[in-house]
């Protein structure tokens, strides 16, 4: 039978499409030809991936997007007009519209009363879902189409399917008697089956009535009502929970619950059960407005089992980023926990149990076109026995970000007023009064660089205490002179050293730094202390954070580093190294400002990278005391990164003094899929001063396309802040953890392997390149 275009461009409304379509007809008869399908769009390779995960990706096979709304386009192998309103297509009836597209035996189309039968087997796509299905009938005029014996395919997302009677419409689809699953077909892991289940596509969830969760086809749960995402959209439900033991929190559980309050803000309740320890409430409240977006986290428990003399035990989380305008903004950041060990007996995301301190700061910052003003308060909680900080109320400090011209020279003061408060100290108050003007001058060209400094180091201080018997003074005025001097050369040759095709190059740097010696014990320390001595910071112009303490100078800096590029301009080596060489001894550190700080007066410091191969990365770093013959710090790191998060990393690294301690340890990161399902994780940490591991992490993970499980184990040591523990006394906690999420019935979950690598005391941390 030939193949005729039957009602061509069959308008829903109006009779002058029917005539055009019965004239259509008629020629394609009379000349028995036959008409190409126009506007079909073939379905794209159909591979699946290594775990058979559902290809979500198609696209309509005859949605047709060029025609106009309220018109249909039919391709049969027979066509039988009824009347001026009807019409029965017979053989490969191929039904499209601009939404829908519909592959059936036969169909029947009444236009009068918008309706559209068709009998099976058939196949009906729209842009949201694949279904076959023995028959269907469709209102035409409120797009309400409903299949009997229907299975489906998510094509958005994954998700397929069966239903005894399905109806789409544009809400959704609406099942009745159905199931619901986001595995394959050949390893159905997890399904549910349900007297109704609704899909709705414009809220992004679905809901069942009725419903039996079946593992393995065996039916392990059942719920009268139950709701679960089908893209990204948020709402109100349980989260994927946690489950693991440790000998310090006994059996624990974790079941976020979210509450999706607004668009644009919400709030997750998540009971946390210790066994040993009790039942913990966390909860986290994130909003967004049109000048801020900020994050409360807050964070109970009642009566600690395993310690009830500590009472209730909390941490709170404030933080907030406002933009006001163009020139005004504003931040708030505050953590605070009830006692000194919270972070390291309870864990919290909101900070780590390496911290030693929490940060509390309020900050309100105007930009000006030639000035910068931050009004600041700021508060340190000093973790452990240690003594408290001081807090700045308030701080307020300006720079100048536009220097005015002075001939050859640009000229700009910076500054700030700082009130600092500490009842436990000697010196309980403090105004601090600090102005630096500057002149600069540089200049920088492609093979050289000069840049030379003039500052001047005012500062006053107003100091109220108990002052007697100390070296302290109730008002002192400081004022020293700063000279920098700094130059770089840049030399550039072809090598073959490491790569073929490379370009090497070499950029010595010296610097000259004075600052006359001053003694300044009369001066309180308020926020000061020392800066870390590596190789970029042999060239600093300062060597503590603060201005309470101003290190006399007089000394040469000498460096040099030299980097090789390959022919693409990536970095694949480099080597720095230099030492300060001070010119007169009274210049030289001492420890009289930090008694606890090992000063050194002939420091070598050197880094160096090599990047040989796309996935070796080689890394590190000495600091060396060339006077006392000895080693200071230093590090080594080798990572190995493969492809499929395939990860190896060995570490070490020494200090010669922490706290009066010597440190060394060895450590190694790794992550191999052992296949396209499973993967595996472990980080040792070992201490060599002590001869024993001090964390070990192990884990597996199996993930499918439809579901996925983690298994991990941990062993770490105990801390305890309030007191000093040796190596011998330290006590280990032991743990394991389980992750298991069905996906597609809850939230996104944190189920990336790496991600527990991260989670460890020493965290793993990705390789830095210069040229990424």
């Amino acid at each position: 039978m030939n193949k005729l275009w039957g009602m061509i461009a069959i308008a829903l409304y109006g009779t002058q499409a029917s005539a055009a379509s019965s004239a259509t007809e008629q020629q394609a008869d009379a000349n028995n030809q036959v008409n190409p399908a126009v506007n079909a769009v073939a379905f794209p390779n159909d591979a699946s991936n290594a775990s058979h995960c559902l290809d979500v990706s198609r696209q309509a096979k005859w949605l047709a997007p060029d025609l106009p709304f309220g018109t249909i386009e039919i391709v049969a192998d027979d066509v039988e007009l009824i009347g001026q309103d009807s019409a029965q297509f017979v053989g490969d009836v191929d039904i499209s519209t601009r939404t829908m597209s519909l592959s059936a035996q036969s169909a029947l189309i009444d236009k009068q009363q918008g309706l559209l039968n068709a009998k099976g087997p058939l196949t009906y796509q729209d842009g949201s879902a694949i279904i076959t299905s023995r028959g269907l009938k469709a209102n035409l005029d409120d797009s309400n189409i409903n299949l009997l014996g229907a299975d489906y395919k998510l094509t958005q997302q994954q998700g397929r399917g069966g239903a005894e009677q399905l109806q789409v419409s544009e809400e959704g689809l609406f099942l009745t008697n159905a199931s619901f699953t986001t595995c394959p077909v050949d390893n159905e892991t997890w399904s549910i089956s349900a007297n109704k289940i609704i899909l709705s596509q414009e809220e992004g969830w679905g809901e069942t009535y009725g419903t039996t969760l079946r593992i393995y086809n065996t039916p392990v749960l059942y719920l009268p009502y139950f709701t679960f995402p089908i893209n990204d959209q948020r709402k109100t439900g349980f989260l994927a929970p946690q489950l693991s033991s440790s000998n310090r929190f006994g059996l624990e559980t974790i079941t976020p619950y979210y509450i999706n309050l607004a668009p644009n803000y919400d709030l997750t309740l998540t009971p946390r059960y210790m066994s040993e320890k009790g039942l913990q409430l966390q909860s986290e409240f994130r909003y967004l407005t049109q000048t801020s977006q900020g994050l409360l986290g807050l964070e109970y428990l009642d009566s600690d089992d395993s310690d009830p003399e500590l009472g209730s035990r909390y941490l709170y989380h404030w933080k907030q980023q406002s933009y006001f305008s163009d020139t005004w903004r504003a931040g708030v950041d505050i953590t605070n926990v009830s006692d000194d060990n919270y972070l390291t007996d309870l864990n919290s995301n909101y900070a780590t149990k390496t911290d030693t301190h929490l940060a509390r700061s309020a900050i309100l910052t105007h930009l000006g076109e030639r000035w910068r003003t931050d009004i600041q308060v700021q508060d340190y909680e000093v973790l452990g026995d240690h003594l408290e900080s001081y807090t700045a109320l308030p701080r307020v400090q300006f720079s100048q970000t536009l220097p005015y011209q002075l001939g050859w020279f640009d000229a700009s003061i910076n500054g700030e007023f700082s009130h600092f408060r500490n009842s436990t100290r000697t010196i309980d108050e403090a105004t601090r009064i600090h102005l630096e003007p500057k002149l600069r001058f540089s200049e920088e060209r492609y093979a050289w660089s000069f840049l030379s400094e003039l500052s001047v180091l005012h500062t006053y201080y107003d100091q109220q205490g108990d002052l007697s018997g100390t070296t302290y003074e109730d008002s002192v005025s400081r004022t020293l002179p700063k000279l920098r001097l700094y130059s770089q050369l840049n030399f550039e040759r072809d090598t073959s050293l490491f790569v073929d095709d490379g370009i090497q190059t070499l950029e010595p740097q010296i610097q000259y730094l004075y600052t006359p010696n001053k003694d300044q014990n009369n001066i309180g320390l308020y926020d000061t202390t020392k800066l870390q001595d590596d190789f970029f910071g042999l060239f600093r112009d300062r060597r503590f954070s603060g201005v309470d303490r101003i290190a006399a100078a007089n000394q040469i800096t000498l460096g040099a580093t030299t980097r090789v590029f390959d022919s693409a301009n990536e970095e694949v080596f480099n080597l720095s190294a230099g030492q300060i060489f001070y010119l007169s001894e009274s210049a030289k550190p001492t420890a009289q400002d930090f008694a606890t700080e090992t000063t050194y007066n002939s420091l070598f410091a050197s880094e160096a990278m090599w990047h040989w191969h796309r996935r070796w990365y080689l890394s590190g770093g000495i600091q060396y005391d060339i006077d006392g013959s000895q080693m200071i710090q230093s590090h080594l790191t080798l990572d190995y990164k493969g492809d499929n998060n395939e990860l190896v990393q060995l570490n070490h690294r020494y200090a010669n003094d922490v706290s009066g301690n010597t440190i060394e340890q060895v450590g190694m990161f790794t992550s191999v899929p052992i296949n396209d399902n499973w993967q595996f994780v472990a980080s040792y940490h070992r201490d060599i001063e002590s001869g024993r591991s001090i964390e070990v992490i192990s884990g597996v993970q199996y993930e499918s396309c439809c579901w996925a499980v983690q298994v991990t184990g941990r062993r770490q040591i105990e801390t305890d802040l309030n007191q000093s523990i040796n190596q011998e006394q330290a006590v280990f906690d032991s743990g394991i953890g389980i992750k298991f999420v069905l996906k597609g019935l809850g939230g996104k979950s944190s189920y990336d392997a790496q991600q527990i690598l991260k989670e460890g005391i020493f965290g793993y941390r990705r390789p830095y390149f210069l040229t990424n």
